[in-house]
């Protein structure tokens, strides 16, 4: 298992540099900079070529990557230009909201995939199936930012259930039972949206796990012998069927990553994915690169979980 783990981890070395030099080699292919449409009458052109000198800004990419690479090594992330204060100090104000808002979508995930999938493996083919199986496609072809603002109107502005933007609500004392309730209120709508939407995939992977090892030999063989239809499934079925979905858990969170960017930015809610969006409208590329290769490692680290996890609960699969 060690072995394993080490090897595995071992791999995303090489992983993580290509990461790292693409992310800053296509940042560097955007057009403009930051100072891009500062020229005004006040503004002396020279000047800003001036800053950009100054900035090493016209260096060779190379240089460029060197330095950002060895502040990145060293928890530097550089400063933002628009934002004026460390790149650290400002996605430290912006993670912990992301990472909270993305427990809360895959516990909901797997609070409705996983019954309904097993729902839609063990009676398949019935009407109970033909329902959820309906559902998913629904989903499937759902654009995610359009069933977002679908949620918001209803819940948010309609009905006024839930709140339309932000993280808590103003005011409140960071710690106190008020303020803890105030955020998990503020998150819950955008997880549930998210949930709803990206939930699919699970249900039909674990519909189509139920319904492949209801055929194997060794569940007809239980049957054979006489085992309760009950003992079957919560002891066979279900116990071989549950197992992959840890593999899938690395794709959960890419694609929580990917739809975060589309429901921070719909529901005002202020976390990574809304503030990459707001430093490419603003070109500060600083924060680009820095937001960009967080979602990158993120998505490694979500990969190499899914194996270290699935080499856990099935063995046949760890490398000698």
């Amino acid at each position: 298992m060690w072995k394993f783990s080490i090897r595995r981890s071992l791999i995303m070395i090489p992983q993580l540099i290509i990461l790292s030099i693409l992310i800053f080699v296509l940042a560097q292919l955007m057009p403009g900079d930051a100072l891009s449409g500062q020229v005004g009458p006040d503004v002396d052109p020279k000047r800003l070529d001036e800053i950009r000198e100054e900035m090493g800004w016209n260096d060779p990419w190379h240089e460029q990557y060197g330095r950002w690479i060895g502040g990145v090594v060293k928890g530097d992330l550089g400063d933002s230009f628009r934002f004026k204060m460390p790149v650290t100090e400002l996605i430290g104000q912006r993670i912990a909201n992301s990472f909270w808002l993305s427990v809360v979508t895959l516990i909901i995930t797997y609070l409705i995939a996983i019954p309904l999938g097993i729902t839609s493996g063990r009676y398949n083919d019935t009407w109970r199936d033909q329902l959820v199986t309906g559902y998913t496609y629904v989903g499937f072809a759902t654009p995610l930012f359009i069933f977002a603002l679908v949620m918001l109107w209803l819940f948010g502005f309609k009905l006024g259930w839930f709140p339309t933007s932000g993280s808590v609500t103003p005011g409140l004392t960071p710690g106190t039972f008020d303020y803890f309730v105030s955020k998990v209120y503020h998150m819950l709508l955008p997880a549930i949206s998210m949930a709803l939407i990206t939930t699919y995939s699970t249900i039909q992977y674990l519909r189509n796990e139920i319904v492949d090892t209801k055929q194997k030999e060794f569940i007809l063989t239980a049957r054979a012998k006489g085992a309760s239809e009950s003992r079957v499934y919560n002891r066979h079925i279900l116990r071989n069927s549950l197992l992959p979905i840890a593999a899938f858990f690395g794709f959960e969170i890419t694609g929580l990553i990917g739809g975060s960017i589309f429901i921070e930015n719909i529901f005002g809610y202020p976390g990574m994915g809304q503030l990459l969006v707001e430093s490419i409208t603003l070109r500060d590329y600083t924060v680009v690169t820095a937001t960009t290769l967080l979602f990158g490692v993120a998505s490694i680290v979500g990969a190499l979980l899914s194996d270290i996890i699935l080499s856990l609960v099935d063995p046949r699969i760890r490398i000698k």
